[in-house]
């Protein structure tokens, strides 16, 4: 199976443990990941995650940040409010038609 990628999944257990030993320990980048066995610009990627918001850092598979599920709420709620808009525009407009 050539120029077939396995994509390896790590946990948020791993991830925060991985941080840490660059973080706490003083290991260098190179040498953390070296040996994790995994890429450099993985575990910066994750190091940055980490120090934009440690509260919603590495969510999980089908999760959000919290941030991203209220902006998500949001959208959803707009577009209701919207066809509601259009309803009582048609609404008001079937009314005013009978009235005269």
């Amino acid at each position: 199976m050539e120029g077939t990628r396995r994509y390896r999944k790590f946990d948020k257990e791993f991830k925060l443990s991985a941080v840490k030993l660059i973080t706490e320990k003083g290991r260098s980048i190179t040498d953390a990941a070296r040996s994790l066995d995994i890429h450099e610009n993985l575990l910066r990627k994750w190091k940055s995650q980490l120090s934009e918001g440690p509260v919603g850092s590495f969510p999980g598979k089908g999760h959000l940040k919290p941030e991203e599920e209220e902006l998500r709420r949001l959208r959803k709620e707009n577009e209701s409010l919207k066809e509601d808009h259009v309803i009582l525009k048609k609404a008001l407009a079937i009314f005013s038609k009978r009235r005269q």
